[in-house]
């Protein structure tokens, strides 16, 4: 409430401009420079700000301190872009992760802008690469293109990173998975410089696994000992999610979806060329034609289609609140050995801490499809209460 307050008024200070008479590049300036924030916050707060006077709806839940600034940012942006979906993306504010909010909006902003081909062209166009120090003594670097882009620039780093996880997991040390990611971009750019003969001195390409214990990065020894240049492994499956009727009309209607997992939104002349390329490692699910929810087969593990169909259905860990989109794993509604077969309808997502939650603890998702919460044992909610009904009282002295 207090954010939404300050806000509200650093805007009417930028309004009447005197943020020029303390010499501030800009009212962000003046507000990063006296609030104490970054420029980028400050911005972002005062474009929130400037946009809710036309939204009552998600203004009068910001001053009730409802909406967090976190919240509000995505939530005008997109409602100032597609009034319609106000009032349905204040209801999401209320149950879903912040993860899941910002897709929402931008869901919102794709179905509701008249050419999104634009759109995607702006943002190719304004693409960059910069890197800036951090105050630990690292450094960090920063890409910005397009959704489309990112995902096939991020879909190389896996394949790298699990040669450092296996070599990692060889020698008997262990870094978050994170970690092994920034190793495997480094490796790929490494390995993208042509090099013959002897590896350079320090190279980590070709050093020695570091032994337990030992200060520095496990290098790729093991697998390119004596090599000049490492063979680059598979990159991994890029997925993108597009309804048929999007894909023949060139662009998406409010409802429909063109987007790339874990990305978002793209455009659909994007999705058009990336088929073109008939790249390997690019799976297009579409929501016509064969129909995936069907497929059914009786071994335990899902196959190979029935893995993007998944993945496509359910891109993030499916308990509510979760936008967890790293390391899901596929879990049986009903048990296998009760069942003794596969149905793609019966297959859900979940990350290693839901999964654990309902493996070993007795939560439970509650009744229906789709993202829920995930409930312990004795909330009313938990499918067991639904169909037996809660335990009753016991009577007579305890065991």
């Amino acid at each position: 409430m207090l954010a939404t307050v300050v806000a509200m008024a650093a805007r009417r200070v930028a309004e009447t401009e005197l943020w020029r008479t303390f010499g501030d590049a800009s009212a962000a300036h003046h507000l990063a420079r006296t609030a104490g924030t970054s420029i980028t916050k400050a911005k972002e707060a005062l474009d929130s700000a400037a946009r809710l006077g036309g939204l009552p709806a998600v203004e009068a839940a910001a001053r009730r301190g409802e909406l967090s600034p976190s919240q509000v940012a995505p939530i005008t942006d997109a409602a100032s872009k597609a009034p319609g979906a106000e009032a349905r993306l204040l209801t999401t504010a209320k149950t879903a992760s912040l993860g899941e909010l910002n897709d929402a909006c931008a869901r919102a902003k794709a179905a509701a802008e008249p050419d999104e081909g634009a759109r995607h062209r702006a943002v190719h166009a304004a693409r960059f690469l910069r890197r800036r120090p951090c105050a630990d003594g690292g450094a960090e670097l920063l890409y910005h293109s397009t959704r489309d882009e990112v995902a096939e620039v991020f879909a190389i780093a896996p394949g790298w990173a699990d040669r450092r996880f296996r070599t990692a997991r060889g020698v008997g040390t262990r870094e978050p998975a994170e970690a092994y990611l920034a190793d495997g971009l480094l490796d790929s750019a490494r390995a993208s410089c042509v090099r013959t003969g002897p590896a350079a001195p320090g190279n980590q390409l070709d050093a020695e696994p570091a032994r337990p214990g030992q200060a520095g990065s496990v290098g790729l020894g093991a697998h390119v000992a004596g090599a000049g240049r490492p063979r680059p492994p598979s990159p991994a499956k890029v997925i993108v999610r597009i309804d048929w009727d999007a894909l023949i009309r060139g662009w998406p209607i409010d409802g429909e979806i063109c987007e790339i997992n874990g990305l978002g939104p793209v455009a659909v002349s994007a999705v058009r060329a990336m088929i073109a390329t008939d790249d390997p490692f690019l799976a297009a699910v579409v929501t016509k034609g064969v129909d995936v929810v069907n497929v059914a087969h009786l071994g335990r593990r899902a196959t190979v289609f029935q893995r993007t169909g998944l993945e496509w259905l359910s891109p993030e860990c499916i308990t509510l609140g979760c936008s967890a989109k790293a390391h899901l794993e596929i879990d049986h509604r009903e048990p296998w050995a009760t069942s003794k077969v596969t149905l793609l309808r019966a297959l859900e997502n979940h990350c290693p801490h839901h999964h654990d939650k309902k493996t070993y603890e007795g939560w439970a998702l509650v009744e229906g499809t789709g993202k829920r919460p995930m409930v312990p044992p004795d909330d009313p909610r938990h499918p067991r209460h639904q169909h037996t009904g809660p335990a009753p009282p016991e009577t007579g002295d305890a065991a």
